[in-house]
């Protein structure tokens, strides 16, 4: 399992975790919220049992007074058949009197339970209605859990959003030390070839000249690679360049270095459109790139840069035909370790992104990708 992908698969765990613990915390609330609705409606039962022997006793009536007494958790209100309040309960006592409040009140406890029919008069048929609602407690107890999500949430966002920062911060650590220190590594070899290209440029002036040139033209590309390690870390100087012969210089570099059945075509709108850049980090993407396309074709096809500008900006799309991209890992292509490769750390096309959107302040992405191939899209101010 690649790296990226083990990742992934830790972060579901977590996810499926964290969702499993709400759902428990939710499920087992609202049991207890059950129960203890359970247990009110037994007590108004009771409350209103105990009302209406109290209208209908003639002797020793405080048992049942200490009955009606004991409710002091749940509101309850009383009114007669014509709709006329008769008493209440655990409301707020300051608008006990109070019709409008009493009325607000009412509605609420219609919405939450039937009422509680209690016959005081047989012989005219009168009854009276008690309404009742959740007591506070209850209320509480239902709303915690959505709380107590909130406030996971809320804490769960704020560790991820800590732990992100904190992981880019190492990130930009890690790629800044390794970055140095491979310019550090490639100087003594870069420096050691500079030394023997010169003895043997003095002592060999025929047939080796040709080599000698190709073998110059690689140590001046390791001395390209260690200034494009040396910049990681450090704002690096834009300047405005022309494109086409930025992506030309790129594709002559290649071309010498690929096969035959790789076919590099370059396709510009004006010649004379510029961009803001940095040339070696830039170069540096367009490799990467082609590198990939490359891989995705097997080593035969076509692979096709377009330049065109829209208002500010240089759109530049590099086009292969390769065996293309799902669009679901449009994005995916860009994270560190990620790699459909057998051999590799995956981290080519996250340095390209790094690279084009921290240093340039542009764009890039995937444009579009089928079975025929696939279409980068780097985006650059003009």
């Amino acid at each position: 399992m690649r790296l990226y992908e083990q990742k992934n698969w830790w972060k579901r765990v977590l996810l499926l975790i964290a969702m499993g613990i709400a759902v428990f915390s939710l499920w087992y609330t609202h049991r207890l919220a059950q129960k203890l609705a359970h247990e009110e409606e037994k007590k108004v039962m009771l409350w209103a049992n105990a009302t209406k022997a109290l209208l209908k006793t003639e002797g020793d009536f405080n048992f049942l007074l200490d009955i009606v007494k004991d409710n002091e958790t749940i509101p309850v209100i009383l009114v007669d058949d014509e709709g006329k309040f008769v008493s209440n309960r655990n409301l707020d006592s300051a608008r006990a009197n109070d019709q409008k409040y009493l009325s607000e009140q009412l509605e609420i406890m219609k919405t939450q339970h039937e009422p509680i029919k209690i016959l005081y008069d047989e012989k005219n048929n009168r009854y009276n209605y008690l309404y009742y609602k959740n007591s506070v407690i209850l209320t509480q107890l239902k709303r915690y859990p959505y709380y107590q999500l909130s406030i996971i949430g809320v804490f769960i966002l704020v560790s991820y959003f800590a732990f992100s920062s904190s992981r880019k911060a190492e990130q930009n650590q890690v790629w800044v030390g390794m970055s140095k220190e491979t310019a550090h590594q490639l100087g003594t070899p870069i420096s050691s070839l500079n030394a023997w290209i010169g003895l043997i440029r003095e002592s060999e002036k025929s047939e080796q000249e040709e080599y000698l040139n190709e073998l110059q033209n690689d140590v001046k590309r390791l001395e390209l690679i260690t200034e494009r390690f040396s910049k990681i870390g450090s704002a690096p100087e834009l300047k405005s360049e022309k494109v086409g012969e930025v992506l030309a210089d790129s594709i002559r570099y290649l071309n010498s270095r690929t096969s035959d059945k790789v076919e590099f075509i370059l396709e510009n709108e004006d010649e004379e459109t510029t961009a803001l850049m940095n040339i070696p980090l830039f170069e540096w993407v367009v490799e990467n790139l082609c590198k990939n396309a490359i891989d995705a074709m097997t080593g035969v096809g076509k692979i096709t840069m377009q330049i065109h500008s829209e208002a500010e900006k240089v759109l530049i799309d590099i086009t292969d035909t390769g065996k293309g991209i799902a669009p679901s890992k449009f994005k995916t292509v860009f994270k560190p370790g990620f790699t459909t490769k057998k051999r590799g750390w995956g981290l080519g096309l996250s340095l390209a992104k790094r690279i084009i959107e921290e240093y340039h302040q542009g764009k890039i992405f995937v444009k579009d990708s089928s079975e025929k191939g696939t279409t980068f899209r780097i985006e650059l101010k003009a």
